[in-house]
């Protein structure tokens, strides 16, 4: 396969495969917030305060290179205007709707049971949760049914993507300028460090007043964030002939990013480890390194991931690919139930992570599964209609990147300035 993309072959192998590697640590990412101190839909009673740090080494990007991922397939699939609205529209709304209705809710029971002590049944709490019923709550905190958990990705992403069509491919006069911009951007690649400098000062000035809800209405600081990473991914990223400048400068720069992203981790980690309570200005340092962590990393897998994946193809990435959608669908339903179920054994703790996480991933595997083969299931977990899977042509165009946690009712907020579950 060619390393790199061009209108006839759209295929870049090494979003591909950054896009699996994301989906496998959100899997241990999820596993792993069973276990710390931060707050989680279930809890195992024994918390691991050790992960919390290697929890904290992703929490500041992962997210975001979600969503540089699917800005990057908006452009590989180079559609335009209402049609590719239209389209769009289903591969996600549809997974969102099910999701919502049939696969969230055993989440939000065994919530209410272990944070609010619900001993209604099941069914009992369906009744509730279809009518919106808001009385589940710890104080203040209050859990919103329905809800969509971890899938609230997919409406972020559906309005980013939307806007892109209506506004971008409008084939009008502001849609040609913003693309002349954009090209012009994208030749060089030079410009590759400024969202460091962006994302310190979003988060310095935005996130004390804007904390992470995932509200699509009421995440004013992450719609900044996610939406930029949506639109880096689409100008820099993308199937676009002169992308190459954006890919060659990731390339070029990954050790500069590498050592960006690990000097502002240590020092952050450094003060955490301190413990002393922050000031002012010890505060806004700490936000904005984490606002470097935000991009740094991303920059720095971009570049290993052209320089070392690129055009490397294997049976098993269309497969991989191809059954990430329906594992984000399901997979943190199933991490949530067998931790419930689990936790009052007292296993040995290693083996109880291993059988969370094992479970999980042969989950994920029934699910691609069945969905693969069963016509009506698959547009309801993110799949091509069609009997017969398409070959795969792009990144995340197929479906879209892996979600992050998600916030069901209030987090811990972490001392550095962002939510310990979040990052």
């Amino acid at each position: 396969m060619p390393s790199t993309s061009t209108s006839s072959s759209p295929r870049l192998t090494e979003l591909d495969w950054l896009r699996i590697g994301a989906f496998g640590l959100l899997i241990l990412y999820h596993c792993g917030m069973f276990y710390v101190s931060w707050d989680w839909h279930v809890k195992s009673p024994r918390i691991v305060t050790a992960l919390e740090p290697w929890m904290r080494l992703v929490s500041p990007w992962r997210m975001s290179l979600l969503f540089v991922i699917s800005g990057a397939a908006t452009a590989l699939m180079a559609a335009g205007g209402r049609p590719f609205a239209a389209s769009r529209s289903r591969r996600l709304l549809w997974p969102l709707l099910f999701g919502m209705a049939v696969v969230v809710p055993p989440q939000a029971w065994l919530e209410v049971v272990e944070k609010v002590g619900y001993r209604g049944s099941y069914l009992d709490f369906l009744g509730l949760y279809y009518q919106g019923y808001g009385g589940f709550c710890r104080g203040d905190d209050c859990l919103k049914l329905p809800t969509w958990n971890h899938l609230w990705f997919l409406p972020y992403l559906w309005v980013y993507t939307v806007m892109w069509a209506l506004v971008w491919r409008d084939g009008g006069a502001l849609s040609k300028r913003i693309d002349a911009a954009v090209r012009g951007l994208a030749r060089g690649g030079r410009w590759l460090w400024l969202p460091m400098v962006f994302f310190a000062l979003a988060r310095v000035l935005l996130l004390e007043r804007f904390p992470t809800t995932h509200d699509l209405l009421h995440d004013a600081y992450m719609h900044v964030v996610y939406a930029t990473m949506f639109v880096l991914g689409f100008v820099g990223f993308g199937d676009r002939s002169d992308a190459r400048g954006a890919w060659a400068a990731a390339q070029r720069l990954r050790w500069w990013a590498l050592a960006a992203a690990v000097i502002a981790t240590l020092l952050v980690e450094g003060w955490l480890v301190a413990g002393d309570e922050p000031g002012p200005v010890a505060l806004t340092a700490a936000r904005a390194l984490n606002g470097v962590r935000q991009w740094a990393p991303i920059l720095a897998l971009l570049g290993f991931a052209r320089r070392h994946l690129a055009g490397r193809d294997h049976p098993w990435r269309a497969r991989l690919s191809e059954a990430v959608f329906p594992a984000y669908i399901v997979h943190q339903t199933v991490t949530v139930a067998v931790g419930h179920l689990i936790a009052p054994l007292a296993w040995p703790q290693p083996l109880e992570a291993a059988v969370l996480v094992a479970s999980t991933l042969l989950a994920c595997w029934v699910a691609w599964r069945l969905a693969r083969h069963a016509r009506w299931l698959r547009p309801l977990m993110g799949l091509d209609a069609a009997q017969r899977p398409r070959p795969f042509n792009s990144s995340a165009g197929d479906g879209p990147a892996p979600a992050s946690t998600p916030t069901s009712m209030r987090e811990t907020v972490h001392p550095a300035g962002g939510r310990s579950g979040e990052g």
